[in-house]
């Protein structure tokens, strides 16, 4: 069976749907992810950045779609599709189309349950059988040379899921009496003294070799769990319960009461939060 898999979405969303993406792994498996994604797809025959196979012309003007999209669509025997799946548009023009999708949603639409088995619930739907309900990214370490090191994030997604920066600079100074820290960011995330990666899987690497990953709820935090490094993650206006990374090295520190913001988490409380994971 040749299948493609169609997973748009963040980091974070991609590596909750892990589990559920390979345990539909078939003879051949095509997976479409964002461009940033790709390098986490260890498991599929070929991997594609979804904004280069031009299918959202599809729903805009079928006759304006790449050339090659239709017959590469139509090539497959099975087609599994986070991507359209709330466009009705999308929809009914695959269907018309005869193309072999089954859409399903992209977010978790049950707050009892935590995203990683709500989308391992709906590809049981077709057969599937997974083998782990804890995303995995197997990688090599690639520590730097003095170790141990631990390493923060202080960004994520959305700001009000952020713990205030000054705080992870106080926390920072404290942690240094006994280890060295160091800072990570994306492209674009402004702090000049961290450290940088363009690739993913690069990235993932350099943290499995770390002490520890200390980070707000965001897709490096996810990253930091799946690759198996101790990960110390903070939580405020978002439920772990249902987005929290999996695993039991991970340790989770949230506010007092559900959505909080983040200011009510003191330095004291995630500092003594840490050296307790850093002296087990």
């Amino acid at each position: 069976m040749r299948r493609l898999l169609i997973r748009p979405g963040g980091i974070g969303d991609c590596i909750l749907s892990l589990p559920a993406l390979e345990a539909l792994r078939a003879d051949y498996t095509e997976v479409w992810v964002a461009r940033p994604n790709i390098p986490l797809i260890r498991f599929a025959d070929r991997v594609v950045a979804l904004s280069d196979t031009g299918i959202d012309w599809l729903e805009i003007d079928p006759h304006r779609a790449p050339p090659s999209l239709l017959p590469t669509l139509a090539s497959f025997d099975s087609i599994v599709s986070w991507y359209g799946a709330n466009r009705a548009e999308f929809r009914q023009v695959v269907c018309a189309l005869g193309l072999p999708f089954v859409f399903f949603a992209p977010l978790p639409t049950d707050a009892r349950c935590h995203a990683t088995e709500f989308y391992l619930h709906q590809v049981e739907s077709l057969g599937a059988q997974p083998r782990s309900a804890v995303p995995r990214i197997p990688c090599i370490p690639q520590p730097d040379p003095d170790q141990p090191y631990i390493v923060i994030h202080p960004f994520s997604g959305s700001p009000k899921k952020n713990w205030p920066l000054a705080r992870y600079r106080d926390l920072a100074e404290r942690l240094r009496k006994r280890w060295i820290v160091q800072w990570v960011a994306g492209p674009e995330e402004p702090l000049p003294e961290a450290r940088r990666f363009e690739d993913l899987y690069e990235l993932g690497c350099w943290l499995a070799g770390a002490r520890l990953f200390i980070g707000n709820d965001s897709g490096i935090a996810h990253l930091a769990a799946a690759v198996g490094t101790p990960t110390v993650v903070l939580f405020g206006p978002t439920d772990p319960a249902v987005w929290a990374p999996r695993g039991d090295h991970v340790h989770i520190v949230r506010t007092s009461q559900p959505g909080m913001p983040m200011e009510a988490l003191e330095v004291d409380e995630v500092f003594d939060a840490v050296v307790k994971v850093l002296d087990r």
